[in-house]
Order: structure tokens, then C-alpha cells, then sequence
């Protein structure tokens, strides 16, 4: 994940508009059951209680991760960036509570048994994922499981997506265990690239029982 220095605040700020404008599109791609996902999602809802409140945060259309854990009798609760998205959410999963909101400014005053950001967080700048993680701290129960994807090592990639350039940063592994355990999570498990789940680098975290 590593590029030459340079000012990407412009594409990183592109973000949101992307998946506002192409919502239906990426809605298509997004397959309704889990399929590469599933071991580290089974992981995650291992270290939840029954009936658990799970925050889904970068939710997009609901497919296939909160729809999942409806599915095993969790309540879910998703915030994404793009209207268009949460439409699709609460039109298929209306059991869900779906809400409009950057996850940068995220303050629900209530805390949940489990955190997602699935390929979600991974699209803020290096500076905003640090700020994220004091408000994973404050929307988590004790013993609360965190899950979330971020990049191999430090530094910023372009990807694309339906012709406009995608904006990605990551932090360096070492930082991300740092900053889980300035915020009481201690790693429970840890892949980077993960060759079972379509490369993706995973984290699964904890928080502290007290």
C-alpha cells in the first residue's frame, strides 16, 4: 500500500460522492449471502451474546454482512455516508435501524456488544482512522468485539471504481495494535492479506471486560 508522498485529501474527500452516485452499481456487486467473508464474520460473532446490538459502521446496502447477522438473531444498527445506500438497507432489511451519518462524526451516545467497518474504513485518511479509534472505544460495551479491514502497511493506493479514482490509506500494523490498546481492545486475531478471504487484511479486536 505504499506510494510516493502526495496530497491526496481531494480523492480521499471524493469518497462519500462516489458512493452516492454509484449506489446501484455497487449494490450489483455485492453478492447477498456471505461468501469470502465468512470465516472472519463466524469469528466476530463468536464473541458476541445472544440477541447482540452490533454497530455497522460504512454499512452500505446492508449485503451481505448486516443481513447475516440479522439473520443470526442479532439487532443491527447501520450508519453510512450515502442516502442512496440506506435506501436499499430499509427497503430488504427493514428489521435493521439504518442511519445517515459520516463516520468521522460518529456519536450515538449508546454503546453495542460488537463494531464492524468492513472495507470502510480503510477510505479515510491516515490522520482520520487514528481519530476513529477513541470513537470505537465509546460505542463499545465491555467485552465488545471489533472487526475491521484496513490495508497490508502504511501509506495511501488508488484503486478505481466505475471510472473515478478510489481513495485508500492504511496505517502500519504496528500503529493499529498501539492504537487498539491505547482504546482497551486487545487483538484477538490478525491476517494481513489474507489469501482465504480475497486478500483482504483483517483485524478482530476485544474490548476489555472493565
Amino acid at each position: 500500500m505504499n506510494q510516493p508522498a502526495t496530497d491526496n485529501s481531494p480523492l480521499a474527500a471524493n469518497i462519500i460522492g462516489i458512493y452516492i452516485r454509484h449506489a446501484a452499481y455497487w449494490d450489483s456487486r455485492r453478492a447477498p449471502t456471505l461468501r469470502m467473508e465468512t470465516a472472519w464474520l463466524q469469528r466476530f460473532a463468536a464473541l458476541l451474546p445472544a440477541a447482540a446490538s452490533v454497530l455497522d459502521i460504512g454499512c452500505g446496502t446492508g449485503q451481505p454482512i448486516a443481513r447475516w447477522l440479522l439473520e443470526q438473531g442479532h439487532a443491527v444498527s447501520g450508519v453510512d455516508s450515502s442516502p442512496a445506500m440506506l435506501d436499499y438497507c430499509r427497503s430488504r432489511l427493514p428489521q435493521g435501524e439504518w442511519l445517515a451519518g459520516d463516520m468521522r462524526e460518529l456519536a450515538l451516545g449508546r454503546r453495542f456488544h460488537g463494531l464492524i467497518a468492513w472495507d470502510s474504513f480503510f477510505h479515510l485518511t491516515a490522520d482520520d482512522q487514528r481519530a476513529m479509534f477513541p470513537r470505537f472505544r465509546a460505542h463499545a460495551l465491555p467485552g465488545a468485539a471489533l472487526l475491521f479491514t484496513s490495508g497490508p502497511g502504511a501509506g495511501d493506493a488508488i484503486g478505481e471504481f466505475e471510472g473515478e479514482p478510489l481513495y485508500h490509506a492504511s496505517l502500519a500494523p504496528e500503529e493499529y495494535r498501539a492504537l487498539l490498546a491505547e482504546n482497551g481492545f486487545a487483538v484477538r486475531a490478525h491476517r494481513s492479506e489474507d489469501p482465504d478471504c480475497g486478500r483482504h487484511t483483517v483485524w478482530l479486536a476485544q474490548h476489555a471486560d472493565a
